[in-house]
């Protein structure tokens, strides 16, 4: 991956009120990355995005931009568009006159704007829809249309903040990779807002993890499901065991009162830990074969595998298989030690948050 620093943020602070939203972040952002911003509500992902695009100014720190420090820059002069959730089209004017707009106002030749409007629809596949009105079309039309709208100014870098989640479940996905595709076309930055794991997972090169107004985690997609940095990434990525163990000593681990065999180090002699074990992760065998043994307890069909929960050691775990064991089964637990991920307990979250901070 191109690793020239596009856009660098330095030392952001924001508030409302009394609320701090973000406090001291740090993020650089690479040349033609797709980059998402991930986490709950109120982590300070989407004030994040509004910093980058001028429709915020920070109260300390500094946007840099290709070298240059636009932290003060109105949104109109930073070659940077932005599509949001809501697709603000103008439902009287046609498509082409929705898409032509940013361009019109640039003051571009009528042929210039004919043939970028051409250009624009055939790259988000709605050739001919020129003449429409925004009512007659899907939702999912209806964004891809925001999209162009968008990448006829030719920005260096799109801003999306949650653009697919007004969408149902098949038009979202359909729309994923319909901006993966975008993204490899067009040799263009995107920044991404979402709080959607499947969505960060599908379609970054890089996720950064927000909480609290900190960054938790940086990394590709990879990174962030299988070595999650702490409690928080491991439990906001997907479905995990996360159990409170004590580090026996290097590539040992014991949970619930049982030694696991695993492969960290480092992490000191009988020091508590908490341990990370994804439900998929987890083989289901004879009971005399696992090292604990456990009841199914419950059942149920996703499609791709059984979800299944586990009574071992005096708590439930999440199993999911794509062999099917009966509620009531006694089974064992058996875990590979590559897959048992160990991270520090922190002794708070704000510890835990201000630590991590990138």
């Amino acid at each position: 991956m191109n690793d020239n620093k596009l856009i660098n943020l330095v030392n952001i602070s924001k508030s409302f009120g009394d609320t701090m939203v973000l406090d001291e972040l740090n993020l650089y952002i690479r040349e033609n990355e797709f980059l998402t911003l991930l986490g709950p509500s109120g982590c300070g992902k989407t004030t994040t995005l509004r910093i980058i695009g001028g429709f915020e100014i920070p109260d300390k720190g500094q946007v840099i931009f290709e070298g240059m420090n636009i932290t003060k820059l109105p949104p109109n002069e930073r070659h940077l568009n932005t599509v949001f959730q809501k697709y603000a089209l103008f439902n009287h004017m046609t498509i082409a006159e929705n898409i032509a707009f940013g361009l019109k106002i640039k003051k571009k030749s009528k042929a210039y704007i004919k043939d970028k409007i051409t250009y624009a629809l055939k790259l988000v596949n709605l050739d001919g829809y020129e003449n429409r009105m925004p009512d007659s079309l899907s939702g999912g039309q209806q964004q891809r249309i925001a999209i162009a709208r968008a990448i006829v100014n030719e920005p260096k870098v799109l801003l999306l903040d949650e653009p697919l989640g007004a969408l149902d479940l098949k038009l979202r996905q359909d729309m994923q990779y319909e901006l993966i595709r975008l993204k490899n076309e067009l040799g263009i930055t995107f920044i991404y807002v979402t709080h959607d794991q499947e969505e960060a997972l599908t379609m970054s090169d890089t996720i950064v993890v927000m909480n609290q107004g900190y960054i938790q985690q940086i990394g590709t997609p990879e990174d962030i499901y299988n070595e999650p940095k702490n409690a928080f990434v491991a439990d906001f990525i997907g479905d995990s065991n996360i159990i409170s163990s004590t580090m026996v000593e290097d590539k040992l681990v014991n949970i619930l009162g049982v030694n696991f065999p695993c492969v960290d180090v480092g992490f000191g002699k009988n020091k508590p830990v908490d341990v990370v074990i994804r439900p998929e992760d987890i083989d289901l065998v004879r009971p005399e074969e696992g090292i604990l043994a456990g009841r199914v307890t419950s059942l149920l069909f996703k499609g791709v595998h059984y979800e299944m929960e586990v009574m071992a050691g005096g708590r439930e775990w999440l199993v999911h298989s794509t062999d099917l064991c009966a509620v009531g089964s006694e089974v064992g637990i058996k875990v590979n030690p590559y897959d048992i991920q160990i991270m520090h307990k922190p002794e708070s979250e704000d510890e835990q948050a201000v630590e991590l901070e990138v």
